[in-house]
């Protein structure tokens, strides 16, 4: 059929199988080879064609790397109706993940088996689109609609099982021989006069859905939706399943999918998804740099941020030594990671059983000689780098030759920390982002004599954790909080020229942050950052600076924990409210220091927010911090909220033009008091004006 779909029969069973490594995508050539097998299939001996797969899954959905490309026949439309109106019945046999157009395939067959440990799912959403071969029209009309449109809309797969109580598969079988067991399961079919069952022929009755479903599936949608626009469209296109003929149903499907493949959002997203697995790749690291075993790991620190390490590490099956200055302080990090497992178990995310396994997996001591046969140590403690230094010196004292040594510092020298050993080629940053068992960012920070396989195992055992890693070098704050520092800065600003915090989040909010800055800070508490401000001796004396951060924490208002900040807060659910204590506040402090408030539209809060970042990620590219502009985004889409719609700051700024950027910064520093706070990077201006975009240069530096 082709070099990758092959045909043969066996007795009177047609069976077509694919074999297109690594995930058998839905490439021109695997299309074309199921078409010609579906055609030929027609006029042998065969009396059933099964359809299946080699390799460890079923097709795992289309070829992305034809995105954006012009399309190439057949499309996937044609061969799907070959399949859906064969005059012999199709069955499709799934292993692995079924998924998006792979899933929509076998959708298009008249029957569906697979194998217990089988997943199914449309996935499209979480790249900015939506199912475009069917998905949307039949899934609901097999499942029902609600579950359909927790299922596109979410973009979760399913397990087999679940799926079979859906109807999306019709029997689940051995998985010894899953071919023989589709081919016995085709015959089981032929013998019982099975019609050719067509998810096409399926109508839904409107009258069964209840009035102002689909309005109020859009509003919930909106909710989490931050800046997507697929989810609203999926409804529309359930919607049409319910309201129109399968074939107008498909064309408003296809259009919609039309409209979204075009879209910025989806661009932005399809951007992130190849960037999260580029970030992965040390650029000067050989592919064939050795590994080091990681089978038992050491938490220096019992808090919330070490404890959520821990359950990283027992999540995935690796024994956990927690170490934490005395026995009380052992135990209180011991009924966090408890707590924490509890609230999974409540939300129906963990079973009782597995909960007690990782628990069993974590012990804790106060010794550091206990600490003697681990293979890597993180060490979790306050932000204080002589404190650091000291654990780093022990850990270098009492743990083997070979052991990896991290500190998950959000700020400090790791060289400097290094440096407190004899073995500093063993050392290195494991950044953590709070609450470290949810947060998926992990950045990998490079001191200057990091081994390159400490590197790649570090990687390597942050994929297996199930984090999003992206490699740092050595700087203050590394990519994400240094960038940080301006977007913060900026927020405080905008209250002393005129913004209440209530206008500064919601304008944040609307473009997509799950939280704007000021929010932010009330939950991470106000306090936090005062005092990292008072250990820095590099900050301008400038009487607007984080002044309003700065009287809020001497009132003793630090944020959530204290029922207030700049927002006051229920305590019972902790919902916040705008206070008009401290909007008076903020008018009385600007009116002290000669401040002349104004109005500021939401233009200007996001240009002063999100200009400093990209100015800042410009810094780190030419610093050679960051390897490439997209693991900047990949840093704050999965660490600081950034929508992926938007694609982070560095894609974000290609869409609005770098020139536009560079000209605004440019205003601010003529506005706003000089270049103290709006220097133009030099790369950023170099780009501008050379009329290209910050991925342009990424290519000409590859």
């Amino acid at each position: 059929m082709s070099n990758v779909v092959s045909y043969e029969l066996i007795e009177n069973i047609g069976v077509i199988s694919i074999n297109s490594p690594p995930v058998n995508a839905l490439s021109q050539a695997v299309r074309e080879g199921i078409l010609k097998a579906v055609v030929a299939a027609q006029d042998d001996d065969s009396q059933a064609i099964v359809l299946c797969c080699e390799g460890r899954t079923f097709i795992a959905g289309a070829d992305i790397t034809e995105f954006g490309k012009p399309p190439m026949e057949p499309g996937l439309p044609t061969v799907l109706d070959a399949i859906e109106n064969s005059s012999k019945p199709v069955i499709a046999a799934i292993h692995g993940t079924a998924l998006g157009g792979g899933f929509e395939v076998s959708l298009a067959c008249h029957y569906r088996c697979a194998i217990a440990s089988a997943k199914v799912g449309l996935p499209e959403v979480k790249l900015g689109l939506l199912p475009g071969a069917g998905g949307t029209q039949r899934v609901p009309r097999i499942a029902g609609v609600k579950a359909a449109l927790d299922m596109i809309a979410t973009g979760n797969p399913i397990a087999a099982a679940k799926a079979k109580e859906l109807g999306l598969i019709d029997e689940l079988v051995d998985s010894d021989d899953l071919k023989a067991g589709a081919i016995q399961y085709a015959k089981n079919l032929l013998a019982s006069n099975a019609p050719l069952k067509r998810i096409r022929d399926i109508t839904i009755d409107p009258a069964t859905i209840e009035a102002g479903f689909f309005d109020a599936a859009r509003k919930k949608l909106a909710l989490r939706a931050r800046g997507q626009i697929a989810p609203d469209k999926i409804v529309s296109c359930i919607e049409a399943a319910v309201n129109l003929p399968m074939d107008e149903g498909l064309k408003r499907e296809r259009e919609l999918f039309g409209e979204l493949i075009t879209s910025p959002e989806s661009a932005a997203m399809r951007h992130i998804f190849f960037a999260e697995r580029q970030a992965a790749k040390i650029k000067d690291l050989p592919r064939d740099t050795p590994l080091r075993d990681i089978n038992k790991v050491a938490i220096i620190g019992g808090g919330t941020m070490g404890g959520g390490i821990a359950m990283c590490f027992a999540n995935v099956g690796i024994p956990v030594l927690m170490l934490e200055i005395n026995d009380e302080a052992l135990q209180r990090g011991m009924d966090i990671i408890n707590k924490n497992y509890k609230i999974t178990v409540k939300k129906g995310k963990l079973d009782a059983s597995k909960m007690q396994d990782r628990l069993d997996l974590i012990s804790g001591t106060t010794n550091y000689e206990d600490l003697g046969e681990v293979d890597l140590v993180i060490e979790a403690v306050f932000e204080n780098l002589e404190l650091k230094k000291e654990i780093f010196a022990k850990l270098d004292r009492v743990c083997k030759q070979g052991a990896i040594l991290a500190s998950n510092t959000s700020y400090q020298d790791i060289d400097a920390i290094a440096e407190a050993t004899s073995r500093p080629q063993d050392v290195l940053g494991l950044h953590f982002f709070s609450p470290a068992n949810v947060m998926k960012l992990l950045e990998v920070v490079r001191g200057e004599k990091t081994a390159d396989d400490v590197l790649a195992t570090s990687m390597k055992i942050g994929k297996k954790i199930g984090k999003v890693c992206a490699l740092s070098r050595v700087c203050y704050g590394f990519i994400g909080n240094r960038m940080l520092g301006g977007y913060g800065r900026e927020a405080q600003m905008l209250l002393m020229d005129g913004c209440t915090p209530v206008q500064i989040d919601s304008a944040l909010e609307r473009f997509g942050m799950a939280m704007g800055p000021l929010a932010m800070g009330d939950l991470a508490g106000l306090d936090v950052g005062y005092k990292a401000r008072q250990g820095r001796t590099d900050l301008p004396d400038d009487p607007k600076l984080y002044r309003m951060g700065t009287l809020l924490v001497e009132m003793g208002r630090h944020g959530q924990k204290t029922g207030a900040g700049f927002y006051k807060y229920d305590p019972e659910t902790r919902k916040r409210m705008s206070d008009p204590e401290v909007e008076a506040m903020i008018k009385e402090e600007a009116a002290k220091i000669g401040v002349e408030q104004r109005d500021i539209s939401d233009e200007e809060i996001l240009q002063r927010c999100f200009y400093p970042l990209i100015n800042e990620g410009a810094r780190i590219l030419e610093e050679g911090i960051a390897q490439r502009p997209s693991d900047i985004d990949v840093v704050y889409v999965f660490g600081y909220a950034f929508p992926a719609a938007k694609g982070g700051p560095m894609h974000y700024a290609d869409n609005i033009g770098l020139k536009n950027v560079y000209d605004k910064i440019c205003e601010f520093r003529d506005r706003e008091g000089g270049e103290l706070y709006w220097k133009p990077a030099p790369l950023l201006e170099k780009l501008a004006n050379e009329g290209k975009t910050f991925a342009q240069w990424a290519k000409e530096q590859s």
